[in-house]
Order: structure tokens, then sequence, then C-alpha cells
């Protein structure tokens, strides 16, 4: 589909704003559960209450920042750039707003561990990052944009890394490599994506704020 059809398509979705964008639900569902992760978690580490969940409070905490908060701001993002990446149709509607549901299962599911199972639990969770990985898959092939796959390697390396995580609360009650392998891969992300949007914004700044002949001498030495 050519980019204009895909503007126009964009312009008569008619469906609610919150689900028109990736960005949309995602980042206001990762700024409300992170403020409520950290009420949850400060009296629930200080022993003033508990919640039914196989995680200890500091495990829960680094669980749902790593693999709850990230990972929607992840899905935020990639939802929203890899239409503009590939030219075709954002994921919008009910399919957007399924992997919204599929999140928040997730962040149900490990609070509830300890009523639901921890193996229950971990495959609800697991899903939402996999059901993110197929679609962003789909997208980028279907586009042809094969530069850009590499972002699928990182998704897999989270994806792995939840998995790992899950493993070890459930056969040594606590995480080791799992919170090691998510944070390595939230590196990875940022030196990506940054390494691709830095030069350019910096470049753009450069181009409005400096004389001509200094912008010519720039890419003369940059070239």
């Amino acid at each position: 589909m050519s980019m204009s059809a895909a503007l126009q398509s964009r312009r008569t979705y008619a469906g609610p704003a919150l689900f028109s964008y990736g960005f949309r639900p995602f980042f206001l569902l990762a700024g409300l559960w992170a403020a409520f992760n950290i009420l949850l978690w400060v009296p629930q580490y200080l022993g003033l209450i508990t919640v039914p969940t196989e995680f200890s409070a500091l495990d829960w905490h680094i669980h749902e920042m790593l693999y709850g908060y990230v990972a929607a701001t992840i899905a935020g993002f990639l939802l929203t750039a890899i239409p503009n990446w590939t030219g075709r149709l954002p994921v919008n509607g009910w399919p957007l707003a399924s992997l919204a549901l599929l999140w928040l299962a997730g962040r149900a599911a490990i609070l509830l561990s300890a009523d639901i199972g921890g193996f229950t639990a971990a495959f609800v969770d697991a899903s939402f990052l996999i059901a993110l990985a197929i679609v962003a898959a789909r997208e980028i092939i279907a586009g042809k944009n094969w530069r850009n796959l590499r972002v699928l390697i990182i998704l897999a390396v989270l994806i792995l890394g939840n998995i790992v995580f899950h493993t070890e609360v459930l056969l040594k009650g606590a995480p080791d490599y799992g919170t090691r392998i998510a944070i390595s891969a939230v590196v990875l992300m940022i030196s990506l994506i940054g390494g691709r949007v830095i030069p350019s914004f910096t470049n753009n700044w450069w181009l409005v704020t400096t004389p001509g002949d200094y912008r010519l001498r720039f890419h003369v030495l940059t070239w």
C-alpha cells in the first residue's frame, strides 16, 4: 500500500481516538502502571500489605518495571514507528485494543499469580510480547523493510528474558539472569533507535541554526 493510501486510511479512521495509534494506549498505560507500581510496591516492600503474587515484593517490582512498563513503552514506540518505516497502515482499532488488553491481562496475572498458579501467570504474561513480535514481524516483512528486522531480534531477546525470569522464580524462587537479559535488551533497543534518530535530530538542528558556509564545511568533514 502506498504512503498516500495509508495516510488517507488514518484520516478516515472512525474508531476511538485512544486506539488510532499505538503510542496512545501504550504510553498511557505505561505511565499509569509506573505510578501504580510504586504506590503498591512501597507498602508491600515495607510489609504493610500483601498481594497474592508468587514474586517477592522486590522481584515483582523489577519484573513489572522491565516486562510491564518498559514492554508497554516499546510496544507504543514500535506500533507507531513501523507504519512510518514501511508505509503500511498502522495497527489500530480492535487489533490494537486486543494487544492492550493482553498487556493488562499479563499485569493482572502476575499480581494474582499465587492464586492462578505461576505457570498460568507466566503463559499469560509472555503472550503479550510474543503477540507484539508477531505483529511487528508481519508489518516489517509485508512492507519489505528488511533493515528493521534487527528490531525483532531485540524483541526475541526480551521474550527470552521474560521466560527465563519466570522459570527462575518457579524453580529457584528468585530471578537472576532474567533481569540481566531484560536490561541488556533495553540498552540494545535504546542504542539502535537512538543511534538512528539522534544524528538526524542533530543534523536538522545544525541546518536550521548554522550559517551556510559552516554547514557546507560540516558536511564535507563528516562525509
